[in-house]
């Protein structure tokens, strides 16, 4: 396997990482990888902030899809049931809260396979809204066009979430109801309007390491790094094709976290879905391998998470602290809009 001693030594920026290089990562022996991770971490980030979201469903179930691991596929009998668009009002509610819970990004999911552009407008408004109370704003709505993707910006979104979920050659095990194509398109889409990404995927749906790697290597090989990577450990959900699963051993999914780490040094690695599930020394490890951002609250669109006191709590005990939302001059546009963002910089996703 290739030596990539060298090429980690000043954790550069690459878009050229090989299969074979990124399974040669994998393959490093465990301490091995978190003490490199963690390295190529310091130089990027402080090791002792982990920036948080929360992420409230402002349009649940009745989706279309067949993704495999996702109980709002209509479908699927999961007892999730569809509900309508929320008002604005409700969401702003609810962004002031999780504000308030020491979130400083704020995400709304909705389960489209892509907006309508009638739906736009309506989303917009959330935007601003939220915007306006001094937190980031990210959105998954599903597959977007290059003039909703503007309009998105235009109203002040900074983060898009789109995930990949699995390598192409595993996509089809998952999902037939759209290509791999289709998820880069919005990708581009999204980069054109001057929007961040936030993309990663899921892990545990029973593909192999080499498969892991792969979704990796595509992550890592975009034509920008994507600013948030948020890696979903599977939650099985009655009534879906991936429900009963074998699980994902607990140290492989550190080690996806480290090599993400490792590939993309100035992403944001975040924990997402699977949390609730994971002990506090779990935890702990992909923070020491990397992961420097998690989803806060108690629902993570249909599937639960940790509590905020028990983050709280483990933050304490770790000697960790809720990154702070900064401005600067450099984030008002012309027309005094001030942009809230992350110091040096982001669902489950579409």
């Amino acid at each position: 396997m290739p030596d990539v001693s060298i090429a980690l030594a000043t954790a550069p920026l690459r878009h050229d990482w090989s299969r074979e290089e990124v399974l040669a990562l994998f393959a490093l022996p465990f301490t091995e990888l978190l003490h490199r991770a963690g390295s190529v971490h310091r130089e990027c980030f402080d090791p002792a902030e982990i920036q948080v979201s929360t992420l409230l469903s402002v349009k649940t179930g009745g989706c279309p899809e067949d993704c495999g691991y996702c109980p709002q596929a209509a479908r699927y009998h999961t007892g999730v049931d569809a509900t309508k668009l929320m008002e604005t009002g409700a969401v702003v509610e609810k962004a002031r809260q999780a504000k308030a819970a020491g979130a400083s990004r704020f995400c709304m999911g909705a389960a489209w396979r892509s907006p309508k552009d009638r739906d736009i407008p309506k989303v917009a408004a959330m935007i601003r809204e939220v915007k306006a109370l001094g937190l980031e704003t990210c959105a998954t709505l599903g597959m977007l066009s290059d003039t909703q993707a503007h309009a998105l910006k235009d109203a002040g979104l900074d983060y898009y979430n789109h995930n990949l979920d699995t390598a192409p050659e595993f996509y089809g095990e998952i999902i037939h109801t759209r290509e791999f194509q289709d998820r880069l398109d919005t990708l581009s889409h999204v980069r054109d309007a001057g929007m961040k990404t936030c993309c990663g995927g899921i892990v545990g749906m029973g593909e192999s390491r080499e498969q892991r790697a792969g979704l990796l290597q595509t992550l890592a090989t975009l034509p920008a790094h994507p600013d948030s990577v948020p890696i979903n450990r599977l939650v099985q959900v009655a009534g879906t094709p991936l429900a009963g699963t074998a699980e994902l051993d607990p140290f492989e999914f550190v080690r996806t976290i480290a090599v993400a780490r490792i590939l993309m040094p100035k992403s944001m690695v975040r924990l997402s879905a699977g949390r609730e599930s994971m002990s506090d020394e779990l935890q702990a490890l992909c923070f020491a391998a990397g992961a420097n951002s998690i989803f806060y609250g108690e629902k993570l669109l249909t599937t639960g998470n940790p509590d905020t006191g028990r983050d709280l709590a483990l933050f304490a005990r770790l000697g960790l602290r809720p990154m702070a939302v900064r401005v600067d001059a450099a984030d008002h546009d012309h027309a005094g809009t001030v942009h809230a963002s992350i110091t040096d910089h982001p669902a489950v996703a579409a």
